[in-house]
């Protein structure tokens, strides 16, 4: 039982290495972009529509859904990001049905690697909305005394978000994997069918906590035209 993908080689030559975490992940992305290529070839606008079409439409409807809650205007502005991080997380965890899969989430490399995109689209989110000065201004306020904390914020809530996963997905995969060499395949079943919950969880949160994170780096950009209005 490997305790994460990196410690699965599959090919070496010097310092570089090919292990389950890069072959899993890059195989993944492959499925979404090919999945996503098949879907909308074929859309129509007409009453009768495929069930893929019927499918995306729902995913897309309920992810839009989700980040209007939250509290962002335009919610489709955001939907190319947010949505990807979903669905790569989701999709990751769907298919440990898979034998001998191990899901890249279960890295710690990956989840770092996810926290750090949210890390960099925030601010990008935030000056677009908001301007550079602006953005820049948020940091030093209410006092510039603020200004180290506030940098401290934003790279311990990154470390979170990637620890979160890691610990959560890796915990699934390691219980998983005990089970199997201790207990007959009843609970491992069950236990792998509460693992697909819990991945479809983590990626629900793990996409919010990015549209919060997003939201809060738009809501002076929000506050700023009601305040000159009156």
């Amino acid at each position: 039982m490997h305790l994460s993908p990196d410690e699965l080689i599959f090919w070496q030559y010097g310092f570089f290495k090919l292990n389950a975490t890069i072959v899993y992940t890059w195989g993944l992305m492959l499925v979404l972009v090919m999945g996503a290529k098949l879907v909308t070839r074929k859309l129509s606008l007409d009453l009768q529509r495929s069930r893929w079409q019927n499918l995306l439409e729902i995913i897309v409807t309920v992810i839009v859904k989700q980040i209007e809650e939250v509290g962002l205007s335009e919610p489709r502005k955001y939907l190319g990001f947010l949505g990807t991080l979903f669905l790569f997380v989701a999709t990751a965890s769907l298919c440990t049905i898979i034998p001998y899969y191990e899901p890249p989430t279960g890295s710690l490399s990956t989840t770092a690697a996810l926290a750090l995109c949210v890390l960099i689209a925030v601010p990008l989110f935030g000056i677009e909305g908001q301007g550079l000065g602006a953005y820049l201004k948020t940091y030093i306020e209410p006092t510039f005394i603020m200004l180290p904390f506030n940098v401290i914020g934003e790279v311990s809530r990154t470390l979170a978000l990637a620890v979160r996963l890691f610990g959560n997905m890796m915990s699934g995969a390691m219980i998983i994997g005990i089970l199997l060499t201790i207990t007959p395949f009843i609970f491992p079943i069950v236990m792998t069918v509460l693992g697909l919950l819990t991945g479809m969880v983590q990626a629900y949160i793990f996409s919010i906590l990015a549209a919060v994170y997003i939201a809060a780096a738009m809501s002076t950009s929000k506050r700023r035209p009601a305040l000159n209005k009156n």
